[in-house]
């Protein structure tokens, strides 16, 4: 099921997202509209045309249920499945079989949610929506999609379209209640999205679903409950982890929909101005959040102090591409010492001999391989695994091209390495010539002495920045991304002075968190407060 984007949502949790999105029975909800894009195999489908029934049967059978939920499903198997069931449930609600089919036929779409014709618009959208990557859709499909939707961006996942149409569908004051991944809320992909809700939209409550069993199956994306509704910003309503019982979430709905603010020490807390254009939205740790705007406000980003932020080389082909280096049987020139993730997980470089093909020259053109037999050799030998890659089959001309262009000039400096994903900064110096792989972002810089950055970054300015922009990942781990990294606030070297200088980089070099720590303190002007704040980034 997976394969096509389908993750079953637990029954405790659909009636929570229906509780909060105002799809209660003791609604008339026989006059409303609701809407599920994507509905597999009922999970949010059945319990909602449950309560409809209820309010019908109290409101008067003689309501027209015809215009009150348009369905939408792909799946051909899941269609025909859940639409089985649903007859059913019309039919043991007392209407006639051939009601029964004449309310499924309105209700049912079978089709693609984000082409299908779906008249007129809804006062409830919910639903969990598909999860399926944009390399696993077909290009001309794919094509489509873009040209429909506006918030399609670099790889964005298809639920972020998925969002986008369902919110384009809401009536005035209309309310959607999803489940789905929370990286579109920070991630740079969202971007569009994000800029897309705080035109129009208002993100009324919001609860973090990390580490709860809120599906069926385990999944890797940290899943969020959002209900946006089509109306003007205000205050955001929040809550965290909740206890996936039918008690505990009444008693979390009754909360997060009080009209009385929440009352200090509630599991519930209440805030404004999360949504701010394409920015990305900080829903967690106020005091750590008041710290980064402090000092957002007070310094310069790394780049704007002279630093460079770049992730190593991706080749497409790393079999073909990488080996042990004195195996690399071309060219010297045509070869650097690779570093790898591997090669740091102590703390410290320990290189285990890796080297990487280099078939560009100076210039940035690819070198040409008649000036480089040995390098023709070893490239044609794997022809068939090189120029089978999506970027050489772009340009068959340019088949033994890396993805990324390689800069030697990048081994040759002195850097800090640090690894994609992982639970603590893991800063590590490096300036033995080597360049970085794809799973490894380096920070080098012709202003900063590395050194006194790395002194820096470990201190936890790094976590601080990244765990209030990034997503987390299955383990509490963060992503340490180029986009995150580049929102580290740091002093301009020169305004430092040479004895702070020295003292940080001795700091570094000798491993010393608790130095790095007091000296931070110092160059930040951090209060007793702030500094509690730091320590305490989770």
């Amino acid at each position: 099921m997976e394969e096509r984007g389908a993750i079953f949502t637990r029954r405790e949790v659909v009636d929570f997202i229906l509780d909060l999105s105002g799809y209660t029975s003791d609604k008339p909800l026989a006059s409303m509209r609701l809407l599920e894009p994507s509905f597999g195999d009922g999970d949010f489908l059945l319990p909602a045309i449950e309560r409809l029934l209820v309010a019908w049967k109290r409101d008067g059978s003689e309501v027209s249920l015809a215009d009150s939920v348009r369905a939408v499903e792909l799946h051909k198997g899941s269609f025909m499945r859940t639409r089985q069931r649903v007859h059913a449930m019309l039919a043991e609600a007392g209407l006639s079989d051939d009601e029964a089919i004449a309310i499924v036929d309105s209700w049912f779409v079978y089709g693609d949610f984000l082409l299908a014709k779906l008249p007129g618009s809804f006062d409830i959208v919910i639903g969990n929506p598909p999860y399926v990557r944009q390399e696993l859709i077909p290009d001309i499909l794919m094509a489509e999609y873009r040209a429909r939707y506006t918030t399609i961006y670099d790889r964005a996942d298809i639920y972020i379209p998925f969002i986008e149409r369902s919110l384009s569908l809401l009536k005035p004051q209309g309310r959607l209640g999803f489940i789905c991944a929370d990286r579109w809320m920070k991630n740079r992909y969202g971007g569009p999205l994000r800029k897309f809700v705080s035109e129009d939209f208002h993100l009324s409550v919001y609860v973090d679903m990390v580490d709860t069993p809120a599906f069926h199956s385990d999944v890797i994306a940290y899943p969020a409950i959002t209900i946006i509704t089509r109306k003007q910003p205000g205050a955001t309503r929040i809550a965290a982890r909740p206890d996936i019982t039918a008690e505990h979430l009444a008693s979390l709905t009754t909360q997060l929909l009080s009209t009385e603010k929440p009352a200090i020490g509630s599991s519930v807390r209440e805030t404004t101005s999360i949504v701010k254009g394409s920015e990305p939205w900080i829903l967690h740790g106020a005091d750590s959040l008041a710290l980064v705007r402090r000092l957002e406000e007070r310094l310069p980003t790394l780049e704007e102090a002279g630093c460079k932020v770049g992730i190593g080389v991706a080749t497409g082909a790393d079999k073909a591409f990488i080996g042990k280096f004195d195996d690399l049987d071309v060219e010297d020139d045509r070869k650097l010492p690779l570093v790898m993730t591997r090669d740091i997980l102590g703390g410290q470089v320990a290189w285990r001999g890796y080297g990487v093909i280099n078939p560009f020259a100076d210039s940035g053109r690819l070198v040409d391989l008649a000036r480089y037999p040995k390098l023709r050799v070893y490239l044609e030998a794997r022809k068939d695994q090189i120029a089978g890659r999506h970027v050489a089959q772009k340009a068959p001309t340019n088949w033994y091209r890396t993805i990324d262009r390689i800069y030697p000039e990048i081994a040759a400096k002195p850097k800090l390495l640090i690894p994609d994903i992982k639970g603590e900064a893991h800063i590590v110096y490096e300036n033995d010539g080597l360049y970085p792989h794809h799973n490894l972002y380096f920070i080098t810089s012709d202003s900063w002495d590395v050194r006194a950055m790395q002194a820096i970054l470990m201190s936890g300015i790094a976590r601080l920045f990244v765990s209030t922009y990034s997503t987390k990942m299955r383990g509490g781990y963060l992503r340490f991304q180029a986009q995150y990294l580049r929102r580290i606030r740091i002093p301009h070297w020169q305004s430092l002075g040479e004895v702070m200088q020295q003292q940080l980089i001795a700091a570094a070099q000798n491993g010393n968190r608790a130095a790095c720590n007091e000296l931070v303190f110092r160059i930040y002007g951090l209060t007793s407060e702030e500094i509690a704040s730091l320590e305490g980034t989770d």
